[in-house]
C-alpha cells in the first residue's frame, strides 16, 4: 500500500506568465464566486457545501486505474454544480485544491491559480451546462437528470483536460498538438469513471435527500446537524479506502511521463503532511488513512465558513 499519487499541475509546468494570470483568473472568479453563490446558495444549504467538500477531497485521494501504467480520479465539480450551482462550486473546488496544496503537497503553489482555474471553473461551468442541457433535452425527471449527471461530468473532465493542454502550450513545455490529442484522450477514459461516480452519488443524495436539487432559499434544512454528521461519517469511511489508490501517474502526469517534461517538475514547498502521509505515524497505510481523515475534516469546516461568508456578504452587500 501507498499513499495516492499526485493529482494536479506541479510547479514548473507553467510558464510565469502562464501562472500569474492563471492566479489572477482565480482571484477574480472566486471574488465573483462569493458574490453570486449567496442568490444561489441559501442558509439552509450550507452544510452540504461542507459535506461535498469533504466527500470530493476524500474522492479525490483515491486514484482509480483507467489504462496501462495511467490513473484518474474524480474531480466532482459537475456534481458540487448540479447540486449547489456552478458559483459555489467553483468555490467548494478551491478550498479542496487549496488544502491539497497548502497541506499535502498535491498541485503546486505557483500553479494553484490554474488549478483553481481549470478543477473549479471551467470544470464546473461546462459540467452544470451539460447537465442543464440534457435535462432540458430530456425532461425533469430522474433518467434525465441522471443522464445529464453522467455527460456533466465527462465534459467537465474534458474541459479540465484540454484547458491544460492549452497552458501547457502556451508555457513552452510541449506541443499543443501533442498535448491536446494525448490529455483530451486519456481523459476521455478518465471521464468515464468521473460519470459513473457522479452518477452513483448523486443516486445516493436522491434517495436520501431528494431536495438537494432544489437550490438557494428553496431548499429544506430540516434535520442539517443530522445530515453533516451522516455525511461526515460515510466521508471518513471513504478515507479507509485511501491506501488502496493506485499510484500509477494521473493523466497529466502520465501524458508528462511519455512526452519527457516530468522532470520539469518542482517542489517549492513541503507541505505538513506532504504526499498525504502524517508526520509521526510509522505505519503508511494507517498514515494515508489518518491524513486523508483530516484534511477532509479541515475543508469541511472551510468550506462552510466561506459559504457563511457569502451570506454575510449578501446582508451586507
Amino acid at each position: 500500500m501507498a499513499a495516492p499519487a499526485p493529482l494536479h499541475i506541479p510547479d514548473g509546468f507553467l510558464s510565469p506568465a502562464v501562472a500569474a494570470l492563471g492566479w489572477m483568473l482565480a482571484i477574480i472568479l472566486v471574488s465573483l464566486g462569493i458574490r453570486h453563490s449567496r442568490r444561489q446558495l441559501g442558509d439552509r444549504m450550507i452544510p452540504m457545501m461542507g459535506v461535498l467538500a469533504a466527500f470530493i477531497f476524500a474522492a479525490q485521494a483515491i486514484n482509480f486505474p483507467v489504462a496501462a501504467g495511467t490513473s484518474g480520479h474524480m474531480i466532482g465539480a459537475a456534481l458540487a454544480a448540479i447540486v449547489l450551482g456552478p458559483w459555489a462550486s467553483l468555490l467548494v473546488l478551491t478550498v479542496v485544491v487549496g488544502t491539497q496544496a497548502l497541506l499535502f503537497q498535491d498541485g503546486g503553489l505557483i500553479a494553484l491559480g490554474s488549478n483553481i482555474v481549470n478543477m473549479g471553473a471551467l470544470a464546473a461551468f461546462s459540467g452544470y451546462a451539460a447537465y442543464r442541457a440534457v435535462v432540458r433535452l430530456g425532461g425533469d425527471h430522474r433518467a434525465a437528470r441522471l443522464g445529464g449527471a453522467f455527460a456533466a461530468a465527462w465534459v467537465s473532465v474534458e474541459a479540465g483536460a484540454i484547458a491544460t493542454s492549452i497552458e501547457l502550450a502556451l508555457s513552452g513545455t510541449t506541443d499543443i498538438n501533442l498535448a491536446l490529442p494525448a490529455m483530451a484522450s486519456v481523459h476521455s477514459l478518465i471521464g468515464i469513471g468521473e460519470g459513473l461516480l457522479t452518477v452513483g452519488a448523486l443516486t445516493i443524495l436522491m434517495a436520501s435527500r431528494p431536495e438537494v436539487l432544489v437550490h438557494a432559499e428553496q431548499a429544506p434544512g430540516r434535520r442539517q446537524a443530522v445530515f453533516a454528521l451522516g455525511g461526515l461519517a460515510l466521508v471518513l469511511f471513504l478515507a479507509l479506502a485511501a491506501p488502496l489508490a493506485s499510484v500509477s501517474p494521473d493523466g497529466l502526469m502520465a501524458v508528462a511521463r511519455d512526452q519527457g517534461f516530468a522532470g520539469l517538475t518542482r517542489a517549492l514547498w513541503s507541505g505538513p503532511a506532504a504526499n498525504y502521509l502524517l508526520p509521526g505515524m510509522d505505519d503508511p497505510a494507517w498514515s494515508t488513512i489518518a491524513a486523508v481523515a483530516i484534511g477532509s475534516l479541515v475543508v469541511f469546516g472551510v468550506a462552510i465558513g466561506v459559504g457563511r461568508l457569502s451570506q454575510r456578504s449578501r446582508a451586507t452587500g
